[in-house]
């Protein structure tokens, strides 16, 4: 579950990059999915390396899915009897979050797939138009809203994810786990802030 994760966190931090460059335009906007097309092309022919990545992605879902199943049922086995009193633990909260979380966002990937990836729900669905695609569906304040609350959804994800693998590597002391809370919470906040800033740049006018 760790290193899935870990791959689909280094794919989150890359896209939300992608993503900056529209605050540059059209032109530099548009490069980026050309640019990322070639990538190997003598070796894998144009648009390889996407098709990998793609491929990567779907797997390493999959398998974190899995990885979070299997670990449920484990822990109800591990408790087949329920707790006829149970004190509210730090825990239970993040593990809700997780859960729902990981649902919702699997939810919105198809969406967000199915309008720019395919086009199939976009106003415009210009594949050789990205630029045009994310305009055109950020001027619904609707759309801007579910996606900022897709993108917080994963800010909690993101957050509580960083924390367990931090958590795992460090100190279990208060003062160290003060420390790596205030990371995972900063790492969370800057990449909801990162992707959240092309809705909201489209909205009020920033990017048109």
């Amino acid at each position: 579950m760790a290193v899935t994760g870990g791959a689909m966190f280094l794919f989150v931090i890359g896209h939300m990059a992608g993503n900056l460059k529209v605050l540059f335009g059209p032109e530099a906007f548009n490069e980026h999915p050309k640019w990322l097309r070639s990538i190997g092309e003598g070796l894998l022919g144009h648009g390889g390396f996407v098709w990998i990545a793609r491929v990567g992605l779907l797997l390493s879902l999959v398998l974190h899915m899995t990885a979070a199943i299997q670990l449920a049922r484990r822990a109800r086995t591990a408790r087949p009897a329920r707790y006829q009193h149970r004190r509210p633990v730090q825990g239970s909260y993040a593990a809700r979050t997780m859960r729902w979380g990981g649902v919702i966002i699997a939810l919105f990937l198809v969406y967000h797939l199915m309008d720019l990836t395919a086009g199939w729900l976009n106003p415009v669905g210009d594949l050789e138009n990205p630029y045009g695609n994310v305009t055109a569906d950020f001027r619904h304040w609707y759309v801007s809203l579910t996606y900022a609350v897709a993108i917080v959804t994963l800010g909690f994800h993101i957050r509580h994810g960083v924390w367990s693998a931090l958590q795992t590597l460090g100190a279990s002391n208060g003062a160290r786990q003060r420390v790596l809370r205030g990371v995972a919470l900063g790492v969370a906040v800057a990449i909801c802030a990162g992707f959240l800033a092309v809705p909201f740049s489209v909205l009020t006018g920033l990017v048109k």
